[in-house]
């Protein structure tokens, strides 16, 4: 087995990315409560909002790298509760667009509200080019292993 400093920094990263991610989720849970929410209609309510003109299920499902059929299940409750909707699709008859209703705008606004100051908050201290240089490591693992 090779025990080279480069194999134990990733490895290193890795465990650290997946503690952040329960940070991020108990904190996405603590503000999107506070609106009635989980994180997890948090994250398809952004992704949809960023969307102009709706996005399918499955490109949610690839964004947030979930199933399709996790996707689907929140989409389908947040669509009763009448957050979002499906609308036809012209580039593909099977697959809907998801789209937010007023009610989904509200939402991801009041959502807003919480998120902008929280992000302010967190990255005070780090500069640009510090968040920059981990964004792109970041995606160019994600393409990696996508």
């Amino acid at each position: 087995m090779v025990h080279s400093p480069k194999r134990k920094l990733f490895l290193d990263l890795v465990l650290t990315i997946f503690r952040l991610n329960g940070l991020l989720q108990a904190e996405g849970d603590r503000m999107a409560g506070s609106l009635g929410l989980t994180s997890a209609r948090w994250k398809v309510i952004g992704v949809i909002a960023l969307s102009p003109g709706g996005v399918t299920v499955p490109a949610i499902a690839r964004a947030l790298g979930q199933s399709r059929q996790a996707v689907q299940r929140i989409t389908d409750v947040m669509a009763e509760d009448g957050l979002l909707t499906y609308d036809p699709n012209p580039r593909h008859k099977r697959s809907s667009l998801v789209v937010l209703t007023e009610d989904g705008l509200q939402v991801y606004n009041a959502l807003r509200s919480v998120q902008d100051p929280w992000a302010i908050d967190n990255t005070e201290d780090i500069s640009q080019e510090d968040l920059e240089t981990a964004l792109r490591l970041l995606r160019h693992l994600v393409a990696r292993m996508g």
